[in-house]
């Protein structure tokens, strides 16, 4: 184009701004309309607006689309192509416009929308115009840097105060941005390749849109397959909890079942026993004997029970509470033997026979044994009620070790009760029921054979049933047992007679007194 004689480069301008700033620009433009070597010509082009600006013979042809705040994104690109396609003669250049310095939120969505749809390319054709006839920041936000940074440094202002100069930066930037990125400016040719980009990006986008719905749907299956194993588990493990429970309870059943048999089995063979030794015709002296040793600790009552079998026995009651005093300690050992309801019985009183390391004390042992002849029958092991020790939960495994592990099955545990004042006293299977474990542990090893004896300071009828129930007990036991005595393999018979002969020589240990038992 020529203008007085002069070729003159018509720089197409497309300009991203929003209304106010672009009114904004207008103003300053009419401002500078009356000074020498400016031309201006406001127009429109379809819908768009055109300022056709002459400075310096530089023309500059301004082409702006109505930027409105609600606008999507495709209605905005639009808008800048069709800008962009209106500039067919010349060279196109970018221009966007800020107020007084303030990148905005709006004007870096428009910069994202045109770095989109033209490219990359377009933003070395771009340039940032601040027009500050108001309000001006003092530091630019950090968006705005790093955009100037991207655009190389093109970045101008212009203000209301700067005379015939306003449009000098504007101009000097073109130039500069034309020098260092092609005198073309940006063509359709750019246009064309950012689109064929896009096009491959929106389709790479896809298929990696596709990639990660598919590995979503996949991470989802794998998810459910996880909750199903996880859900099949813990039926499994409730499954294996109810078997385990269901195992238990008919262990439970058949060992009640085995105990109850146990039971059956022991009362028909006692009964069998028992009518053996009635039809017996044999007259023999020692089978018609009964000899029980009590054994227990200290303190456990075992002479004081001794003492009420005898008198029990034979259905006698002391009339003088006095007389009951405490008995003293037993130091030896008693035999004492009484004639009730037919046969001998034969009661031996024994100290411990045992120190507190455990160490056994073999001369009373063997006295022990050597008075309990024929027997013993029946081992009754003393405790008593409301105490319970650890010398005395140990005290089973100590006779187990003098006597023999058998012994047990010829042993009755006898609970004696000292409770002169107690007007209702725990009966004996609640108090077993509440025991200690290590207690029950010694009735089961015993057979659950238990019996109480009350010792009081008065006329107690109670102990009278109480003794016949002990008696009747003992006579099962040797009953089940088919009338013999356990045997003490430790020590012959021969020996033991001896030693008893001699323990009778010195009138030792031995008391006979004949009552007779009502049954």
């Amino acid at each position: 184009m020529s203008h007085n004689g002069i070729t003159t480069t018509r720089h197409m301008v497309t300009v991203i701004a929003t209304v106010e700033e672009w009114s904004s620009l207008k103003s300053l433009l009419q401002d500078s309309s009356g000074e020498k070597h400016h031309q201006l010509t406001f127009s429109s082009l379809g819908s768009n607006q055109v300022c056709d600006l002459t400075v310096h013979s530089h023309l500059i042809s301004l082409h702006y689309a109505d930027l409105k705040q609600d606008m999507t994104e495709e209605a905005t690109s639009n808008a800048i192509d069709g800008c962009f396609r209106s500039c067919t003669d010349g060279i196109s250049i970018f221009l966007l416009l800020i107020q007084g310095g303030h990148y905005t939120k709006r004007e870096r969505r428009m910069i994202e929308i045109l770095q989109a749809h033209f490219g990359a390319e377009a933003l070395k054709y771009l340039i940032i115009l601040s027009l500050e006839d108001g309000k001006v920041v003092d530091t630019l936000d950090d968006s705005l840097l790093e955009l100037i940074n991207t655009c190389d440094g093109r970045y101008c202002r212009i203000t209301s105060s700067a005379g015939g100069d306003k449009m000098r930066a504007l101009l000097e930037m073109i130039d500069y941005t034309l020098a260092g990125n092609g005198v073309s400016g940006y063509t359709e040719t750019m246009l064309a390749e950012a689109r064929e980009r896009s096009t491959e990006d929106s389709a790479m986008k896809m298929l990696r849109q596709k990639v990660r719905e598919a590995g979503e749907k996949e991470q989802a299956f794998e998810q459910l397959v996880q909750q199903q194993e996880e859900r099949r588990a813990r039926e499994m493990q409730a499954l294996k909890a109810k078997h385990a429970e269901e195992r238990k309870k008919e262990a439970d059943e058949k060992k009640q079942y085995q105990t109850k048999r146990e039971g059956l089995e022991e009362a028909v063979m006692s009964h069998r026993a028992t009518l053996q030794l009635q039809m017996s015709a044999a007259d023999d002296d020692e089978t018609k004997k009964m000899s029980v040793t009590l054994l227990g600790l200290s303190g456990s009552g075992k002479t004081s029970a001794l003492n009420l079998i005898l008198e029990r026995a034979c259905n006698q009651y002391s009339v003088n509470e006095s007389s009951h005093e405490p008995p003293r300690s037993t130091l030896d050992c008693e035999r004492k033997e009484v004639s009730a309801a037919g046969r001998r019985l034969i009661l031996v009183d024994t100290p411990e026979l045992w120190d507190e390391d455990g160490t056994e004390n073999l001369e009373l042992v063997k006295d022990c044994l050597a008075l309990s002849l024929p027997g013993p029958h029946v081992f009754l092991l003393v405790l008593q009620v409301g105490r319970f020790t650890q010398g005395e939960s140990e005290m089973l495994g100590h006779l187990q070790k003098i006597f023999g592990r058998d012994s047990a099955e010829h042993a009755i545990v006898l609970f004696v009760r000292f409770d002169g004042n107690q007007h209702r006293p725990q009966r004996i299977n609640d108090y077993v029921a509440g025991a200690h474990s290590a207690l029950q542990d010694l009735l089961r090893k015993c057979g659950s054979r238990y019996y109480e004896l009350t010792v009081t300071n008065s006329q107690n009828a109670l102990s009278y049933p109480q003794v016949k129930d002990l008696l009747s007990g003992m006579n099962k036991l040797i009953a089940s047992h088919g009338g013999r005595s356990f045997s003490v393999k430790r020590f012959s018979v021969q020996e033991l007679q001896e030693r008893k002969k001699v323990i009778e020589e010195r009138g030792e240990g031995v008391m006979e007194e004949n009552y007779l038992l009502s049954d």
